[in-house]
């Protein structure tokens, strides 16, 4: 496996009439690394990755895969495997005819339809019409496409869609070992927790431009420094004394508060020498969907009003 070939996008602009869909858009996918690519409806996703696609041409700036235009490419699909639209097939063709024509286009033998239609657990399924299959198959079968070539970076868009239980447990598996040997792994998910576990990195975008690109260990750590949950019986006298020793308090449940300000033996020390009762007292270990929602709370572009409430924007 080749482990220099990684996508890159640097300042890309593409507006659509009035609407700037890319502003400035930059980031790079690294071999070697699940990605992530992250953010709220109209953020600049799909139109991220229609452009590294060669599908809409920017306004400015450039995407490259390997260092050159995907356009440019002799053999596109050994070099980038892709995921956009699981229902872009001809309902009429068989899972395996389906991807025996994407193989000819390619140069590809036979023998790798085969293999990547069990790959993905669809080799039973291969004479069978495309027409037919669940959303979840026609996901198998598009990510079936995207291997076909053996490429050495993936870009997928929403894998886990339409996926049951075992699938999502499938392709998690399927997207850390793609990684592992090499690859450069481009996912977008509106699925935080199934990307917990599986991205190395992430990439939060917003408004057409990258809000945060950081490894995922350094973001769930800066999102939780310093914050400590408290479980205790008497949540109102335990938030009263904190916030005169200085804490930040924030109820979070019925006997839990959510501490910021005060280190967790200062917390012991002011509950005992208060007498309040207490069950719990642990460093808070801050999700993805927290941290996402924490970063992309002025990007979104439509929120409903008891969300707009929630998260204190006026309406």
């Amino acid at each position: 496996m080749r482990d220099d070939v990684g996508i890159e996008v640097a300042g890309l602009r593409k507006r659509f009439g009035e609407t700037a869909a890319l502003d400035g858009m930059t980031f790079t996918v690294r071999p070697g690394r699940v990605t992530g690519f992250v953010g709220p409806n109209g953020a600049g996703k799909s139109t991220t990755m229609r452009v590294v696609l060669g599908l809409d041409a920017p306004d400015a700036g450039r995407a490259l895969v390997g260092g050159r235009p995907y356009r440019s490419l002799r053999s596109p699909l050994t070099q980038l495997g892709s995921l956009l639209d699981a229902g872009a097939l001809q309902p009429g063709r068989t899972a395996r005819n389906h991807l025996l024509w994407l193989a000819r286009s390619q140069g590809l033998p036979a023998r790798r339809v085969d293999r990547v239609l069990e790959q993905v657990g669809l080799a039973g399924a291969a004479r069978r019409r495309a027409g037919g299959f669940s959303l979840g198959m026609r996901q198998r079968l598009g990510i079936a496409a995207a291997l076909l070539g053996d490429p050495p970076a993936l870009m997928l868009d929403e894998p886990f869609k339409g996926l049951d239980p075992d699938g999502i447990r499938w392709i998690r598996g399927l997207l850390v070992s793609l990684a592992a040997e090499g690859r450069a792994v481009l996912v977008s998910s509106h699925l935080m927790g199934e990307l917990e576990d599986v991205v190395d990195h992430l990439v939060v975008v917003g408004r057409g431009r990258v809000v945060a690109d950081t490894g995922v260990r350094e973001l769930l750590a800066g999102v939780a420094a310093g914050r400590v949950t408290l479980r205790t019986s008497a949540p109102l006298a335990a938030a009263e004394a904190l916030s005169g020793a200085g804490a930040a308090v924030r109820v979070t449940g019925p006997e839990t508060l959510d501490l910021t300000g005060l280190p967790g033996e200062a917390i012991v020390a002011r509950l005992t020498a208060a007498a309040l009762p207490f069950s719990e007292l642990a460093t808070h270990r801050a999700t993805l969907e927290e941290a996402y929602l924490v970063l992309t709370g002025d990007a979104v572009q439509y929120r409903s009003a008891d969300a707009a409430s929630a998260a204190g924007v006026e309406r």
